[in-house]
């Protein structure tokens, strides 16, 4: 399932400085109570940030370093996702990643959620890899 590929300043997920971005997904890896906040600041700067590569950087901290089962997990798949179609790019640890969390999301869901599969099938789409794999 795919959503709008159009990106527009959502609601309630401003583009924020770099430096409180990084602090806040920091804190939320020393502090779950956090995960909140986090999320929004994933999800906003996966969808309005300008610098793909400070993106994947996010995406990649959370998606490496949150504990099995954190709900960030997922949405760090799914961010990816949302970068591959807004900038037709990932690089290829991201790619690595979307796909790694995309196979953890199918082999245990309470290990990482359904949005890291919706995250690896946009990236699948909107970079046009793996199309000699699909059905």
């Amino acid at each position: 399932m795919h959503s709008d590929p159009r990106f527009e300043n959502q609601p309630g997920l401003p583009h924020l400085p770099h430096e409180l971005v990084v602090e806040t997904l920091e804190r939320v890896l020393h502090d779950r109570s956090q995960e909140n906040e986090a999320a929004r600041v994933l999800v906003g700067t996966a969808l309005n940030d300008d610098d793909r590569e400070f993106v994947e950087r996010c995406c990649m901290q959370i998606g490496t370093r949150a504990v099995s089962g954190s709900p960030l997990l997922g949405l760090a798949g799914l961010c990816l996702g949302h970068t591959a179609r807004r900038f037709g790019h990932l690089s290829d640890g991201a790619l690595a990643l979307v796909e790694s969390l995309a196979a953890r999301a199918e082999a245990d869901p309470s290990d990482v959620d359904g949005r890291a599969l919706d995250g690896f099938d946009d990236a699948r789409s909107f970079l046009h890899l793996w199309d000699s794999e699909a059905p």
